[in-house]
C-alpha cells in the first residue's frame, strides 16, 4: 500500500467515525464504469457492503459533472431489467431514453424518467448530441414480490413540485411529501426523492417522516449533514427514529433526500436482474441471454427497444456458486 492510498483510508476512517459520533452512518461509494464499450465512470454508493437498501431504494449511481468533450457520455446499448423501477434525475445535460414498451423520452434538469420493469423490460440510455457537461443520479427501487409481475411501463415527467426550505435551500421532490410538495408519481412502495439545492453558507432542517429511514447523497461536494462532511457520491444514512437533520453547504450545493419504509423482503439481485431466489433471476438471465441472440420479432419477455438497432448488451456471467438474498437480515446496524 502507498503512502497515498494509506492516507485516502485513514482520511475516510476519521470521516466514518465522526458520522457514527453524529448518529449517522457514512456509506462511502465506488467508482465503476456503467454501459458498453465507451463506458462512463460513475460513483455508486448503494448497493453497499455495508447497506443493500435505503426503504425499497436498492442502487443509486451519481455521475459527474463530466464534460463530454473528447470524454465518453451516457452511452447504453439495449439491456435488460426486472423486478424494479429506475430513476433518473438530472443536474445538467440530456439523457434520452427508449425502451421495448414502445416509449422514448428525453430528461432534462427539473424532470424525471421512470421506468417500472416488471416481469421484464429492455432500455437503451444515451446522453443527447447537445450535451456538453453531464451530472445526475440513476436511482433503483425493488419491486415488492407482488408487483414483480406485472407488465413493464414507463413515464416521462419534464417538471416535478418544488418548495421552499427557507434560507436559500429548494427541494424538488420527484416521488413522495416533502415541505408541503407532493409529488403524484406512483410507486408500490411508502417512497420519498427530493433534490435538494443549498446556496453557499446557507442550512436547513429536514423533517423527516416516522417509520422511514432515509439518506442523503451529496451530488457535489461542500455537502455537510448533521456537520458532517458528506463527499461527492457519498451518502449519510439516518435510521428510523430520527426526527431531524440538518444539511448545510460550504459552497453551492446539491444532494438528494432519499426514504421510505425499512424494505422488509429478501431479494435476489444480479447486474440488471432482480428476484425471490437465485433460480428466479438464473432463469431470467437465460431468457435474456437467448432473446438478444433471436430476431428482433422473437423476444417475448424482454422485446426490442424502439428504433434502436445497437446489439444488445450481454449478460455477466452467473457466479459458480448460488446467489445469496440481500435484506432486512444482511444488514448492518
Amino acid at each position: 500500500m502507498s503512502n497515498d492510498e494509506a492516507l485516502l483510508l485513514e482520511s475516510a476512517q476519521a470521516c466514518i467515525d465522526e458520522a457514527r459520533a453524529a448518529g449517522l452512518e457514512l456509506l462511502l461509494p465506488r467508482e465503476v464504469p456503467l454501459g458498453g464499450p465507451r463506458a462512463m465512470p460513475v460513483l455508486r454508493v448503494l448497493p453497499n457492503k455495508h447497506r443493500h437498501f435505503v426503504g425499497a431504494w436498492c442502487f443509486a449511481d451519481a455521475f459527474g459533472p463530466t464534460s463530454l468533450r473528447g470524454g465518453p457520455g451516457m452511452d447504453v446499448p439495449p439491456h435488460p431489467h426486472t423486478g424494479l423501477q429506475t430513476w433518473s434525475w438530472l443536474v445538467d445535460g440530456a439523457i434520452e431514453h427508449r425502451d421495448s414498451a414502445g416509449f422514448i423520452h428525453t430528461v432534462r434538469p427539473g424532470g424525471l424518467n421512470i421506468m417500472t420493469a416488471g416481469r421484464g423490460i429492455s432500455h437503451s440510455e444515451y446522453s443527447s448530441a447537445d450535451t456538453d457537461v453531464l451530472h445526475g443520479v440513476q436511482l433503483w427501487t425493488v419491486l415488492p414480490s407482488h408487483e414483480r409481475g406485472r407488465e413493464p411501463w414507463f413515464d416521462g415527467l419534464d417538471v416535478v413540485p418544488t418548495a421552499s426550505l427557507g434560507g436559500g435551500v429548494t427541494a424538488s421532490v420527484f416521488v413522495g411529501d416533502f415541505a408541503g410538495a407532493s409529488s403524484g408519481v406512483g410507486a408500490y412502495s411508502p417512497l420519498l426523492g427530493a433534490e435538494l439545492r443549498l446556496l453557499a453558507g446557507t442550512e436547513a432542517v429536514l423533517e423527516l417522516r416516522a417509520g422511514f429511514e432515509h439518506g442523503v447523497l451529496a451530488l457535489t461536494d461542500g455537502v455537510r449533514v448533521d456537520d458532517v462532511q458528506v463527499e461527492r457520491g457519498a451518502m449519510a444514512y439516518a435510521a428510523p427514529g430520527r426526527e431531524a437533520l440538518v444539511v448545510s453547504a460550504e459552497r453551492d450545493a446539491i444532494a438528494i433526500l432519499l426514504g421510505g419504509e425499512p424494505f422488509e423482503e429478501e431479494v435476489v439481485m444480479f447486474w440488471n436482474f432482480v428476484g425471490t431466489d437465485h433460480d428466479e433471476v438464473a432463469a431470467a438471465r437465460e431468457q435474456w441471454m437467448r432473446e438478444r441472440a433471436a430476431g428482433t420479432d422473437a423476444r417475448p419477455r424482454f422485446g426490442s427497444v424502439v428504433d434502436d438497432a445497437t446489439p444488445p448488451l450481454p449478460s455477466p456471467r452467473l457466479p459458480s456458486v448460488e446467489l445469496l438474498p440481500r435484506g432486512r437480515a444482511k444488514r448492518r446496524g
